[in-house]
């Protein structure tokens, strides 16, 4: 890994783990809750179910990233990648189940809601690419995952710019509903297809 890249990384790392203990808050403070969340009606105990897995994805995603983990199928590696997927996948169904309820109405539900239903699909081709020994596809899938976990840390980087820059919050709410994951996702798709073209 060049220095660039391990700069990088630990960059996000560091901001993965921030989120990550920031939001945990809520599993171990319950009544810090924050306010739009308790005006959901889907909220407890689902946003408890969602921390809990976004959490375990924040925490072990950045790991699968450091080369003496990603050098084969390596026990580290696997147990690593299963806890990461298993975060994921009860993330995203508790996100999904808590879109519909969102206070910020239906166009921030349908911006939580399609990016849960889409960090559920990449994982699970990403796990079954692996089952079937197709390594470079799964490689290619849990990049896109992990585009979509960082949608964590990009809706944290956006909503204090809403404040810093004094904008209506709830239409820029419903705005990052789909800007904290797409172009993280689409960063992640024009990567890998430069990476092919190599």
């Amino acid at each position: 890994m060049s220095w660039p890249a391990r700069i990088g990384w630990a960059v996000v790392a560091l901001l993965c783990l921030g989120v990550a203990a920031y939001s945990a808050r809520y599993l171990l403070h319950p009544p810090r809750t924050p306010a739009q969340a308790l005006h959901n009606p889907l909220g407890a105990p689902w946003l408890f179910v969602h921390v809990a897995g976004a959490v375990t994805a924040l925490a072990t995603g950045s790991l699968q990233f450091l080369p003496a983990l990603r050098r084969g199928a390596t026990p580290p590696h696997r147990w690593i990648g299963r806890t990461y997927v298993t975060g994921c996948l009860v993330g995203g169904a508790a996100g999904l189940i808590l879109a519909p309820g969102s206070s910020a109405g239906p166009i921030a539900a349908t911006g939580f809601g399609g990016l849960a239903v889409i960090w559920i699909a990449v994982n699970i081709l990403g796990w079954r690419a692996a089952l079937q020994g197709r390594f470079e596809e799964h490689r290619r899938w849990m990049i896109r995952s992990w585009a979509l976990t960082l949608a964590a840390v990009t809706l944290r980087l956006y909503l204090p710019l809403v404040v810093v820059l004094d904008l209506p919050f709830l239409p820029w709410y419903r705005a990052i509903s789909f800007l904290a994951w797409v172009p993280n996702l689409v960063a992640a798709e024009l990567w890998l297809r430069r990476r092919r073209g190599r």
